[in-house]
This record gives C-alpha cells, sequence and structure tokens, in this order.
C-alpha cells in the first residue's frame, strides 16, 4: 500500500530479468561451458536475431523465446506500475491547478460555423473523398509491389523539414511505409476540407485549422508505441526496459507538475543562471519592484558616449540575448564599444496583479532610462525593444511625442516586434471570446497572475510536433533522458504574467489592434506613432511565427521619422541571435519603404551572414562621439548585486 503522506506519484524502476523470473525453487543445472570458454560451441550457441531481422518470417530460436519472455515480463510490469501510478494520482491531495485547454478553443461559435459550412459543401466534400479514394488505391497498389519487392513511387510525401519520419523504415519496411503514407493522406484530406470551406472569416477558418492539425499531430503514428518502428525496434532490443524507464520519466514529471504533466524538454539541472548562462559581467546598479538595470562592465577603452538601453520581453527572461559567449549579443555590444544598460523584469506575484502596461512604462522603461542617463551623465540614450518589450516601447515613442521637450530617447530599435496587429501571426488563433475569458478566469484563481507553465504550453502548441510529441516519444515511449540544451531550458524558464497587464496587452494589441489605429490610451495620452520622428530601425526575420515579418513592415511604415527596416532570416529566436562568428543565414536591407512586404522585399539586398554589424554600422553612423570606458554603477546608483542579478533566477 502506498503511503499516504507520499506527495507526488510513485517513481517505478524498471524490472531486471534477474526480478522478472520465477523465484520459486528450482533443481541447479549443471555448469555449461560457454561460447567465450569454448570457442568451437560459438556457432551452436543461438543467438537473439535484430529486429529488423525477426520481422522477416521465420522460427524463433532459444535464445529468442527467453528474450521475448523477459520482454513480456518487463511488459506486464510495467503495466502494473502504470495502474499503480494511475491510482496514486487519484489519491494524491496534491491536485493540478486550473490550465488552459483547446476544448476551449473547440467550443467557440467560430467552429461551429467552419464546420457547419464544411457538411453543407457537398462539392467540397466530394471532392476531397475522390482525392482520398484514389490515394489509398495508389497506396495499396504500391505497398503490394513493395511487398513483392517491385519498386514503387511513394503516393505522398511529408513536408520538407518534417522530422518525425526519419528512420529508415518508414520508408524501407512496407508495412509502415504504408502506415505512415496512410496517415499522410488521412490529414491531407482533413485539412483540404478545412482549408477549403467558403463562407466563413479567414479568422475563424485559421483557428479551424489549428485545432484539425493539433488534432492530426496527435494521432500520427509515430507517437504509438506498436505503429513506431524505432520504438517497437527499442522495446525488442531492451525487453522492454525503455516503457519502464519512460514510466519513470513520466511519474517524475507528472510529481513536478503537480498532477498536470510538466513535460521535460531538457536536462533542467545541466544550466545554472550566472554560471553557464547569462555570465557576461556586469552589476545589478538599481532595482525596484518591477525590474533591475544591470549596467555591464566595458570590454573596451573607450566606449560610445550614448549609452544602449534594452528593454526586454517581460513574457521571457532576458537571458537569451546572453546565452553563452559564443552567441552573446550583449558581449558582442560590448566588443563593438558600447555602453550597455539592460532591464531584468520581475517574475510577478499577486502582489502586482493590478500593474498595467503604465505601471511598466512608467515604473518600468522611464525608470530605467532615467537611471541610465543619470549614471552616464548623458542627456539620450538609444533604446532597443525586443518582442512586447518592442511594443511597449513603441507605445512609450507615441507617449512621449506629445511632450515637444522630452527628448530622452536619440533612436528606437526593434527586434521582432508587432505594432500594427492586423494581422498578427499564429498567436491569433487564440485571440478569441472563450480563450481569453478562461485566461482570466485562471489568473483570478491564482491571485491575479498568469502562470508561466501556461504560457509555455501555448508557445509549444504552435509548433507541438517539435516541441510537445517528439518529447513524448523521446522520454515516455523510448525511455530516454532529454539532452542538455539551453535554448529550450530558456523556452522553459518562463515568467508569470500580471492580470491587468496581460488582458489590457491582449485586448488592445491582439483583439482590437489600437495603437496602429491612433485609438490607444496611456496616462490620458492618445497615441499616434506618425508623432514619432526619432530613427527607427525595424528588424524582423523571414519565418517569425510569432511575429511575421509582413506585420512588423507594417508597424515600420506608421513612424514618422527616418525608418529603416531589415530582414533576417531564420524564425522568431535564431533570426535575432545570429552571431556573426556562426556565419548562419543571412539577411535583406533596403533604404526605403514601398507599399508592403513584399514590394520592398522584391527590391531588397540579400547579405549573407549575420545583420548585427548592419544594425551597428547604423547606430555608428548616428553617434560617433566616444569617451573613456566607464564602470558600472555611481554615487547615487552603487552596485547592488552582480550581474544578472536576483529577479532573474526566480522560476514562474
Amino acid at each position: 500500500m502506498a503511503d499516504s503522506k507520499s506527495s507526488g506519484p510513485p517513481r517505478p524502476k524498471p524490472v531486471s530479468d534477474s526480478e522478472s523470473k520465477d523465484s520459486s525453487a528450482k533443481p541447479q543445472a549443471a555448469a555449461t561451458p560457454s561460447p567465450e570458454a569454448d570457442p568451437s560451441l560459438a556457432e551452436q550457441s543461438p543467438k537473439v536475431r535484430s529486429f529488423s531481422d525477426l520481422t522477416q518470417l521465420g522460427a524463433l530460436n532459444e535464445a529468442e523465446i527467453k528474450h521475448l519472455d523477459a520482454l513480456s515480463r518487463n511488459l506486464m510490469d510495467t503495466a502494473m506500475k502504470s495502474q499503480t501510478l494511475l491510482a496514486e494520482m487519484m489519491a494524491s491531495p496534491d491536485r493540478p491547478g486550473p490550465g488552459l485547454s483547446l476544448e476551449t478553443l473547440s467550443k467557440s461559435p467560430d467552429m461551429s460555423r467552419v464546420f457547419e459550412q464544411v457538411v453543407a459543401d457537398q462539392d467540397l466534400i466530394m471532392k476531397a473523398q475522390s482525392d482520398l479514394h484514389q490515394g489509398y488505391l495508389d497506396l495499396w497498389s504500391g505497398t503490394v509491389s513493395k511487398l513483392m519487392k517491385a519498386p514503387a513511387e511513394p503516393v505522398i510525401e511529408p513536408a520538407p523539414g518534417d522530422k518525425r519520419w526519419r528512420g529508415e523504415e518508414w520508408s524501407s519496411h512496407p508495412v509502415f511505409d504504408a502506415i505512415k503514407q496512410s496517415y499522410l493522406l488521412n490529414q491531407r484530406f482533413m485539412m483540404s476540407l478545412v482549408e477549403g470551406v467558403r463562407g466563413v472569416e479567414d479568422r475563424a477558418k485559421r483557428r479551424a485549422a489549428f485545432l484539425t492539425q493539433q488534432f492530426m499531430d496527435a494521432m500520427a503514428p509515430t507517437n504509438f508505441a506498436l505503429t513506431n518502428p524505432q520504438v517497437l525496434k527499442e522495446t525488442y532490443e531492451t525487453q522492454g526496459e525503455n516503457l519502464s524507464r519512460g514510466l519513470m520519466n513520466l511519474a517524475r514529471d507528472l510529481e513536478r507538475g503537480k498532477g498536470r504533466l510538466a513535460l521535460s524538454q531538457t536536462d533542467m539541472e545541466g544550466f545554472k543562471i550566472g554560471e553557464n548562462l547569462a555570465t557576461t559581467p556586469g552589476k545589478v546598479i538599481f532595482r525596484n519592484e518591477l525590474f533591475e538595470l544591470i549596467q555591464y562592465t566595458p570590454r573596451t577603452q573607450n566606449v560610445r558616449r550614448r549609452p544602449i538601453l534594452i528593454a526586454p520581453p517581460w513574457i521571457n527572461k532576458f537571458y537569451i540575448l546572453d546565452m553563452r559567449a559564443q552567441n552573446s549579443m550583449i558581449a558582442w555590444l560590448l566588443d563593438q564599444g558600447f555602453s550597455l544598460f539592460l532591464m531584468s523584469w520581475v517574475n510577478p506575484g499577486p502582489e502586482l496583479a493590478e500593474a498595467g502596461m503604465e505601471d511598466y512604462m512608467k515604473s518600468g522603461l522611464f525608470k530605467a532610462l532615467d537611471v541610465t542617463l543619470e549614471v552616464t551623465g548623458e542627456a539620450q540614450a538609444d533604446v532597443v525593444g525586443y518582442c512586447i518589450g518592442g511594443t511597449m516601447l513603441g507605445a512609450a515613442l507615441a507617449y512621449l511625442a506629445k511632450d515637444e521637450d522630452d527628448q530622452r530617447i536619440a533612436s528606437a530599435t526593434f527586434f521582432a516586434a508587432q505594432l500594427d496587429f492586423e494581422d498578427p501571426g499564429e498567436l491569433m488563433v487564440f485571440m478569441e471570446d472563450g480563450w481569453v475569458g478562461e485566461i482570466e478566469r485562471i489568473m483570478e484563481s491564482q491571485g491575479g497572475v498568469l502562470d508561466g507553465q501556461i504560457m509555455a504550453d501555448t508557445f509549444n502548441a504552435l509548433r507541438a510536433n517539435d516541441l510537445i510529441w517528439s518529447f513524448v516519444v523521446n522520454n515516455y515511449l523510448l525511455g530516454k533522458q532529454p539532452q542538455a540544451f539551453d535554448l529550450l531550458y530558456w523556452n522553459a524558464d518562463q515568467t508569470r504574467m500580471p492580470k491587468r497587464l496581460h488582458l489590457s496587452y491582449l485586448n488592445a494589441f491582439y483583439r482590437h489592434n489600437l495603437l496602429s489605429q491612433c485609438k490607444m490610451t496611456l496616462d490620458s495620452r492618445q497615441l499616434d506613432l506618425s508623432e514619432v520622428t526619432v530613427p527607427v530601425f525595424m528588424q524582423a526575420s523571414i519565418r517569425d511565427h510569432i511575429a511575421p515579418a509582413a506585420s512588423v513592415y507594417r508597424g515600420a511604415k506608421l513612424f514618422g521619422g527616418p525608418t529603416e527596416f531589415m530582414l533576417a532570416g531564420s524564425g522568431h529566436i535564431a533570426g535575432v541571435i545570429n552571431h556573426p562568428d556562426a556565419n548562419k543565414y543571412q539577411y535583406w536591407s533596403r533604404t526605403d519603404l514601398p507599399g508592403d512586404f513584399e514590394a520592398w522585399k522584391s527590391g531588397a539586398t540579400e547579405t549573407e551572414g549575420s545583420w548585427w554589424p548592419h544594425w551597428r554600422d547604423w547606430l555608428y553612423r548616428l553617434s560617433d562621439e566616444t569617451v573613456a570606458a566607464r564602470d558600472p554603477g555611481s554615487e547615487a546608483y552603487p552596485p547592488v548585486c552582480d550581474a544578472p542579478g536576483e529577479y532573474v533566477k526566480v522560476r514562474g
């Protein structure tokens, strides 16, 4: 019987061969010489064939029978332990807290309208069914040919970049190849119905397509032990130990999530902030209830007179900009001679539930700006906003534009930041009344904050195959431990969100697009980006699914001053964090802003490598004065502690 004081699910352990044997007394057989002791016996000793050989028809030898016996015992033991785990979960006093579910989206009126239109469109259904029927006829013919050892062209291929089918058996083995192609045909059938439906608005169609894709991703044969050749092979070769280890991994993740599955994506013990992440030297020189301000130690004898202040997103930790020495933007900027300051946002608790955009702007960004200028003795700073930190920076610029005497910001740079949310990317599928209402309900139940894990789950769902199902297979079916990967550690290190700030952000920007329409008000000032005349540099990434390049481009055209738009290769993270030493990707540049993004790109110049030097040169042209290197802090703002500070270490 389980201990009634247990704080979480049991941790099952794999059954060894010795434990799986019958413990009843048996006569001891006389010792027999081994093939190692007597080489003449080697050819006579039966061997366990490999899994691929075993798939061919043929009788089992004695060793294989024993191997399968141990396998069956381990599978039985794993099944028993899984039942115990389930019982312990049900009896545990630690019940999972509230969480978001895609079921909320599936119940929206949009979904009902989409599927009603699908059912009503008989031409669409007949075309999709005809294509599916023909696909299966061709697949059956091809599978028979492959079984007869004859060549056959695939009926359907996985999408480029789909890593689920990399195993050789998915193409070489007729049965698994047929399973794969059957799934792909069904997926094409389902998606053609949703994407081809008429008479519904585009956003409703995109939500339906997203949910349909989520269902198809979950039902992929790669996610099930009996239809995944890699899992079958591992199960056979380890005598089922992989499933026993996987059950242990599952129990650990359930315990860590207090009853909710907290899927492990990396070795969380392999990294420590300040030791092997965020290690660039500096000092925290200011701290209030919202942020810590870090001034980094200079790495050159002279520095640019005008300091840089970076406002990262509060939805993630800032150290994506300072992961390792080899890819740290912070270290690189210091090497270019910049005097660098960075905000590290607090991981808020219920005490900040009513903090809103005005608070984060005034007590956050503006306070950091004031301290930066006072410490350096300068009148202006170049300010950088990353992601939603950039969205706030845009609003702040429009706010300051109402006061002609306020010239504290000399220039503004935006990394992957949206200001026009007319078509804001894949996150738009979540901006539905029921979903936002559920978020509000959850935040109220959690004291006025949104748990960081919920935000992580939301972003993971956008790339479910890579960020969810690949780890389900690796951790639970193959029984392996996730590898230490700094980017996935950062991805899992989410922060909480204050209720007022988060709801106002979703409603003002994503749902109503107020800023781009001059309908947004902060502290009684109506914001108009066309009144912003400071030089602006806007970076976007060509494969960014969070802040699409076309959306960022529309925001660039809203400013009233000189604005340069630049397009980087890769996506939301790698497009920004691309150290020149890596010699990866490319970027596109152009100084004017024609009608739309496609028009801009058609005339842009493509350059191999990182865009960082291009941006550095843009900053150099704005101000070329230098001064002696500045040590962190001042008499008024002495160092509080070493970088990276304390706020960044608080888990969500």
